[in-house]
């Protein structure tokens, strides 16, 4: 067979673009061509040529009586070609000579089926019925269309898209319904939600059954009054319920709305888009379980109870209903089975404003039937309390000006805020005395503000005036009274009684709340006014705050304390002025004098106080190979005076230790044996130098314990290499797990080593030279060193596991 390779070749006829026969020919080979499905009858698709001397062509394979072959190479459709999934027609052509005999070929043509939108789109059902309560919610999917395409899925042409294209009937010119694009889905639109409303239908009660005859001549009986001889079939009221009734059972004949639904392929929208419609009928069904709205009830109503409030009902005569309150409060509402709910007992607005059910519909297992319901109940306010008013004292000047406010009469009633029950009304019904004058003040109608309406206010003559109000809602009427003092001028400033105490001596140890003095100023005006009241300020000397003064409201005495610790070295004289003032603003002309400013001097007793240390308790840890002389620790203390002190050590009883009497450093003066002791407790005692008497009594001690452990190493690691050889100092700090410690000074040589640790040194930088012999000299010195430290290090450990043996003996004697 020629041609090693299928030779994939896409040729789409069109005849009606133009393409002329030339474009069509090709040399005979292997190859897959693309045939739109329904392809005109005798169309000529492609010509074959052949290199080898030709006399016919010949097709042989899948052909389905569809695809033929003229013999001078054109291949053509004898019938159109249909599209189905994976759908191809697998072709032998192959050129052949006068006599019959295959020329050229084989070759194998595929001829794939391409599709193209040639289906219309299939509902899959002829109309559609469903029904939808009213008050739905709105976007809530209640009944689904659907639809196929016959072609090629993975193509725009079976893909569908849904759009309502008529509402009948359409009051408003706007859709109730609308519907998915893409699933089908018809739900209610905001508009639907708001006016879709059911036609009106014959209500069920528990234990009715729906359609049932005898139900309904019962209904009739109850709803036609007169009753009239009519037979049922004749009376129109009952045809209208019969009928009602069964168009639930076929919703075809008489849909309350009917929609005109489109599925359009290519994705909806293109101008050759084939499409198909279907009807959809939807009946609105009544729906019974509609909150009633919020109830309001007069509180306090009188009547019969339980009251009737409202009735709910739902959509299943079988449901059972239950109320649930959500407050943790009394709760006066109770329901029927027939859901008729009922108030039990008065309410009170001023114990509670409203109410919230919530309303449950169940079945006999109860599972819900209906979504939980709430209903508010607002009690409604009746003018049923009496103003009440607050206890009202109120103080005037003499010379206070007309007009000016007194004071606010408080009054308050329990009646809603904001309603006539609770707006209130003042008028001044009488004021005791009337002298100088009746109506020497007035109150605001309506917000009861008192205000001065005369001059001539006397104290001498009247220090107290009692006014009574009249204050009423309308409907109840409350007497308040109110107390208006009439208090002095404040034209008399405080005079104190000495304008120096002298000079006063405490101890600087003195206790907090301890009386220095005690001072005193009168004042002329009214007595028990805020015009004769006298406070105390300390306006200079004291400026650490350390000093108070407390005021005695019988007698007006104020009392110097200490309100804080004294401190001589702080400060040790208080060189205090003192000013004597009045809670009330002096009258305009008069001032305050040096008559109300005093000064005394306190003087603090210097105390020989101790030494003090930084810190109570000191714990040191210090190992037992520690070199002797060694600085364990420094004492530090100080005193308050400034004065010199010295430190003493007690508690030492192995006399291990040594401390420096000035500088306070304590170091070893032996060598220390853990095996020994494990603990020194010492006491170091920081004294002031002088007489022995005052060492014993200005002294200061600190706890110490010394701890003896085993020596521990830590690795000193060079972190920069220098440029050459040197010798340093370090220092190194070492502190136990309290942060306590002591800083040792260290010599360290930093050089080149060598592997065995020794500094290397430059041949040529010494004049000097050893030789073999002392060479040998110093290595058998150096092994004769070790090996002597190694038997003393044996001997040692011997030495201490025989004690150890002897001590546990003992103790298993013990036992």
């Amino acid at each position: 067979m020629r041609g090693a390779h299928l030779l994939h070749l896409t040729l789409l006829v069109s005849i009606a673009h133009g393409i002329g026969l030339e474009d069509k020919k090709g040399p005979l080979g292997n190859l897959v061509l693309d045939v739109p499905e329904a392809l005109f009858l005798n169309a000529f698709f492609v010509q074959f040529t052949s290199t080898e001397e030709a006399e016919t062509y010949h097709v042989s394979g899948e052909t389905e009586g569809k695809i033929s072959i003229s013999s001078d190479g054109w291949l053509f459709l004898e019938q159109p070609l249909e599209w189905s999934h994976d759908k191809n027609h697998h072709l032998d052509i192959e050129a052949r000579s006068a006599d019959g005999e295959t020329v050229d070929g084989p070759y194998s043509v595929v001829l794939q089926v391409v599709d193209v939108n040639n289906n219309h789109p299939v509902f899959s059902e002829s109309q559609y019925s469903g029904h939808v309560r009213e008050h739905s919610p709105a976007g809530v999917p209640f009944l689904q269309v659907s639809a196929t395409d016959a072609d090629d899925p993975n193509t725009l042409n079976a893909q569908l898209r849904f759009s309502i294209v008529n509402q009948i009937p359409n009051p408003g010119n706007g859709f109730y319904f609308g519907i998915d694009p893409d699933s089908g889905d018809i739900f209610i639109t905001e508009e639907g939600a708001e006016f879709l409303r059911a036609r009106p239908s014959v209500t069920y009660s528990r234990g009715e059954v729906r359609g049932s005859p005898d139900v309904l001549k019962k209904k009739f009986e109850d709803y036609c009054i007169p009753r009239n001889n009519i037979p049922l079939e004749n009376n129109p009221f009952y045809t209208c319920i019969e009928r009602a009734e069964r168009r639930e059972v076929n919703l075809l004949q008489d849909p309350d709305y009917a929609l005109v639904v489109r599925a359009e392929d290519l994705g909806g929208g293109a101008p050759n888009a084939l499409s198909s419609t279907t009807r959809v009928n939807i009946a609105i069904v009544q729906n019974l379980w509609v909150s009633p709205g919020s109830i309001t009830i007069r509180e306090n109503l009188e009547g019969e109870y339980p009251m009737y409030l409202t009735t709910v009902r739902a959509n299943d005569p079988t449901a059972l209903y239950k109320l649930v309150q959500k407050e943790r409060l009394s709760f006066p509402f109770t329901i029927s089975v027939d859901g008729k709910i009922y108030v039990t007992a008065p309410l009170d607005r001023e114990e509670k404003e409203m109410y919230t059910l919530v309303v449950l519909a169940e079945d006999e297992q109860g599972v819900e039937l209906e979504k939980p319901m709430e209903i508010h109940v607002q009690v409604d306010d009746v003018n049923d309390n009496r103003p009440v008013c607050d206890e009202a004292v109120f103080e005037v000047q003499e010379n206070e000006p007309i007009g000016n406010q007194i004071g606010v009469l408080r009054a308050y009633d329990s009646d809603k805020e904001g309603t006539l029950n609770s707006l209130l009304d003042y008028t001044l019904l009488r004021q005791k005395p009337t002298k100088p004058f009746d109506r020497m003040f007035t109150i605001d109608q309506a917000n009861g503000e008192i205000k001065l309406a005369n001059k001539n206010l006397q104290r001498k003559e009247v220090s107290q005036y009692e006014l009574t109000f009249n204050v009423t809602d309308g409907v109840y009427t409350t007497e308040c009274k109110a107390i208006i003092k009439v208090i002095d001028i404040n034209n008399e400033i405080p005079v104190f009684e000495k304008k120096d105490y002298g000079t006063h001596s405490v101890p600087e140890l003195a206790e907090v709340g301890t009386t220095l003095l005690t001072i005193k100023a009168t004042d002329a005006d009214d007595p028990g006014t805020g015009s004769s009241r006298v406070e105390y300020h300390i306006t200079a000397g004291d400026q650490h705050n350390l000093l108070a003064i407390e005021v005695d409201e019988n007698t007006g005495e104020g009392r110097v304390y200490i309100a804080r610790p004294l401190d001589y070295e702080l400060q040790s004289i208080f060189s205090l002025q003192i000013d004597a003032r009045n809670p009330e603003p002096l009258i305009e002309g008069v001032e305050y004098n040096e008559n109300a400013t005093t000064f005394v001097v306190i003087q603090l007793l210097d105390v020989d106080e101790p030494p003090v240390f930084e810190v109570e308790t000191l714990n040191v840890n210090v190992p037992e190979n520690i070199t002797v002389g060694t600085v364990i620790m420094t004492a530090e203390a100080k005193d308050p005076e400034g004065k010199t002190i010295k430190f003493k050590m007690e508690g030492d009883e192995h006399n291990w230790l040594e401390l420096d009497a000035v500088s306070g450093e304590l170091k070893t003066k032996a060598a220390l044996d853990r095996e020994t002791v494990e603990q020194i407790s010492l006491i170091i005692i920081a004294y002031e130098t002088g007489e022995k008497s005052t060492e014993l009594q200005c002294s200061e001690s600190l706890q110490v314990t010394v701890y003896v452990s085993a020596g521990t190493s830590a690795q000193l690691i060079l972190k920069k290499k220098p440029s050459s050889d040197l010798n340093a100092t370090v220092p190194i700090n070492i502190k136990d797990n309290a942060g306590m410690g002591i800083t040792q000074k260290f010599d360290v040589r930093i050089c080149n080593c060598t592997k065995l640790g020794y500094c290397y040194i430059e041949p040529g930088a010494h004049s000097w030279k050893l030789g073999m012999s002392g060479t040998i000299g110093i290595l058998a010195g150096t092994f004769g060193f070790i090996i002597l430290f190694l038997i003393i290090v044996i001997y040692r450990i011997k030495k201490k596991d025989q004690q150890r043996s002897a001590t546990s003996g003992e103790a298993k004697a013990m036992l």
